[in-house]
Parts: C-alpha cells; structure tokens; sequence
C-alpha cells in the first residue's frame, strides 16, 4: 500500500524533482520562500515499499473560518503518468486528515492531464495556464525563424547598442534591479510584493534563481528573473525602465537569457504566463505558438468549498485577502 512520508533533507528533495524533470517551482527553496511569507510548505514523496512513485510540495495556508486553510501544489505534483491518479487520490486523503483543508488545488505543469473523477476544473486560477514554452532542443535559427520579424529585427538592433548584459551577482546589484522594477510596475500599475520577499527568492533559491540584467553606464536599464530547474526556465519576474524602452534592450536581454539556458542544457524556456496588455504583446513575439497548460484543477474537501467556489461574501473578501498572496 502506498503511503506518504516526509522529506526533511534538501538534497535529496531537490534530486529528484531535477531527476524526474520538476518544475523550479517545487523545488526545496521554493517552499522556503513562501514559508516565509505566510505559507507552509511540505515535501512529500509517495512511497510503495522502498520505491519512490512521485514527490508534491504541497503548500497550505490557513484561511478564516469555516474555511480553515487553502491547500495549493504549484506547476506540480511530479509524477508519471502511470502513478498519477493514485498519487492525486492519495494527497487528498492526506491534506482532509492532516489540514482540514477546505480545498486541494494543483496546476500542473502539463498541456494534457487527468484527475480522478471526484476532482473538478477550477475557474479560478492562481498561475496562468496560457503562456509561451519555447523548445529549446532547436537550434538558434530555428528560433529565430518562429520569431515574428519584428521581434528578430529588434533584437539585432538592441545587441548594437551601447549596453553590457551581465548576471545579477549580489545585493547591491539585485537592489539597483529592485528600484527599476518599482519604477516599472507604477508605469504599468501592478503591485509588488514587499523587497522581502524578493530578497528571500534571491537567496532561498540559491544557484536556482539567475538574474539577468542590462546595463548602461553601470545601471540597469532592464532586468529579467528566472527560477530554473534541469529542464525547465520560468520567467518569475522583468522590468525595464524608459532609457532601456528606447534601447529595446528587453530584446537582447530575453534572447542572451535564453541562449544561456540552452547553454546550460535547459529544454524548455517558460515565458511565465500570458495575460492582457503590453507585455504579453511583447511574448507573442517570440513563437509561433501560444502554449495552453491544462489549468487549475480542485478536489473539494469540505461543505464549505460552495462558499470558496461561488464567490459568496465571505469568499470575495477572502479572494481579496489571498490574491497577493498568490502572486508569484
């Protein structure tokens, strides 16, 4: 009989998510960043005797009454396809017993994908489902060629100009990308997490978070964070100031990132969600094709779910309360 056990040991965590092709988002320092900022997280393996059958980091949030605690898998579990539905069924039975949660909820990282059939899809998301892989098995001209020509042109322009692309190496320098990010989000107006929380990405995810940044006269002018694993960038985070907008550096900055990824034998480079506006503009650019993930799914856990999932006043306020704490 399978059964869940505990990991307490980081190696071994962060082993097998990058053995079995996980995503950056379930490995071990991701968990520590949203432990630190009002989550829980639990690393779990599903054992059949001696055998490992697949690994979840599970987060959980406590939530107010009668709703009690959210429980969440971020762009997991990682499991095949075979051991799937047990492991699904499993954590569910685990999460009711353990956190009394009012809902399971996990976003795959995957375009097709089967739940048991007391789970449901959710309409409400916390990670897009709409985004831009790129396959980073085809070589630099193929890449180039599913570009729109727009995006090639600029890319060879913003490579001419006077700029240095170079990698994020401390505090001082993860600061100066900092402030350009806030200069960026009050252009565009969204909202950021505390600095915090950014400072515990940087140093939690270790030699898994790589920023890239492009300079002028030794400021930054464009920024872009990624949260990587063996196969998988995840673009967490960008931003690009008005001098960098004239120089189209985001251009040249994308495309270094992306080259270095292949470099370091990464297969698939996630644009991190498409949403409306500027931005997603600018990602469409860059394939062919969108890249459409099979979404959110939950698996209900208690009578109050009605209340979570129909947007009663209660839900509202706490959808209010919860909706930066889902962001990334």
């Amino acid at each position: 009989m399978s059964t869940f056990k505990q990991c307490q040991d980081k190696q071994e965590w962060d082993e097998f998510i990058m053995e079995n092709g996980g995503h950056p988002l379930q490995l071990w320092g991701w968990g520590e960043v949203k432990s630190a900022n009002g989550w829980k997280a639990y690393r779990l393996f599903l054992h059949d005797d001696d055998v490992i059958m697949g690994a979840v980091q599970l987060l959980v949030r406590k939530l107010p009454l009668p709703l009690r605690s959210l429980a969440y898998v971020p762009r997991g579990p990682v499991v095949d396809d075979g051991n799937r539905e047990e492991l699904l069924s499993s954590l569910a039975d685990y999460v009711k017993k353990n956190h009394h949660s009012v809902v399971l909820t996990v976003e795959p990282d995957s375009i097709k994908y089967s739940v048991p059939k007391d789970w449901r899809k959710s309409k409400t998301r916390v990670l897009p489902a709409r985004t831009i892989v790129l396959d980073l098995k085809k070589s630099d001209s193929e890449l180039l060629s599913d570009m729109a020509k727009k995006t090639r042109q600029y890319i060879r322009k913003s490579a001419s100009e006077t700029m240095t692309i170079k990698m994020v190496r401390n505090k001082l320098e993860l600061d100066k990308c900092l402030s350009l990010y806030h200069a960026t989000a009050k252009r565009a107006k969204f909202d950021l997490h505390p600095d915090h929380y950014y400072y515990d990405i940087y140093s939690k995810l270790e030699d898994h978070s790589q920023i890239f940044a492009a300079y002028v006269d030794d400021q930054p002018v464009a920024f872009l964070w990624l949260a990587i694993s063996a196969d998988t960038a995840f673009e967490l985070y960008g931003g690009v100031d008005d001098l960098g907008q004239q120089l189209r550096s985001n251009y040249a900055l994308k495309w270094h990132a992306i080259l270095k990824c292949k470099e370091w034998g990464l297969s698939r480079y996630d644009f991190g969600g498409l949403l409306e506006g500027g931005v997603s503009t600018f990602k469409k650019g860059w394939a062919v094709d969108e890249t459409e993930l099979a979404g959110t799914f939950d698996r209900p856990l208690s009578a109050a779910y009605s209340i979570w999932s129909k947007g009663l006043p209660m839900a509202k306020v706490v959808s209010r309360k919860t909706k930066k704490l889902f962001k990334r």
